[in-house]
């Protein structure tokens, strides 16, 4: 007995041809009605998929995972040119210490007219990265980043949103996978975004 194949399964554009399935069908060709069942499967699960609603803390969660990935469709304005200014990475250690596990790093980046200290520190233990910082406008030194969420991310599950205090400082933990992003709304009301590969080596 003759089957249809995959092409012609999916080819329902006139009732003549809808019959001829039908009647092939009827006459009971074991692999067509296989065919048809795995079919039904998948238009049934679709159906049920389509009116499916996720829990409101797991599309909170999921939200918050990729508020600052890269993998957000449009990605948001950022604030212009990130500089950095110092990384303890890019000198030589000194004398003595130089085959030991580097497992602090310090940075300095401006973003006009932001300026970010940051300060990484490994925690094996925990399996962890301690990320402390601090914000300030550069045009204005006296004026600190008081009352900024800062988000850290892994750049996979684990997210972490902090708060500057009044001296513009902030300290949060991620999961060490090696990866880091921090975000902040900058004093300039854009998107400030520093992404690290590998953070500490």
């Amino acid at each position: 007995m003759m089957s249809f194949d995959v092409v012609e399964w999916t080819d329902f554009a006139s009732d003549d041809w809808q019959k001829a399935m039908q009647k092939h069908l009827g006459a009971g060709s074991k692999r067509c009605l296989e065919t048809l069942a795995s079919w039904q499967k998948a238009a049934n699960a679709a159906a049920v998929d389509a009116s499916y609603q996720p829990p409101t803390e797991t599309v909170h969660i999921a939200k918050a995972a990729f508020a600052t990935s890269a993998l957000t469709a449009t990605p948001p304005e950022t604030g212009g040119l990130i500089e950095l200014l110092f990384d303890s990475f890019s000198h030589a250690a000194l004398a003595g210490i130089r085959s030991a596990a580097m497992s602090i790093r310090q940075m300095l980046y401006r973003a006009e007219p932001d300026q970010i200290d940051i300060q990484l520190e490994a925690q094996p233990e925990r399996n962890r990265l301690l990320v402390t910082g601090q914000l300030l406008d550069v045009s204005h030194p006296e004026v600190v980043g008081r009352e900024v969420q800062v988000t850290l991310s892994d750049g996979r599950e684990s997210v972490v949103n902090t708060m500057t205090n009044q001296f513009g400082e902030f300290r949060g933990e991620v999961e060490n996978s090696g990866d880091l992003e921090l975000s902040f709304l900058g004093l300039s009301g854009k998107p400030i975004v520093i992404l690290l590969r590998r953070a500490l080596g």
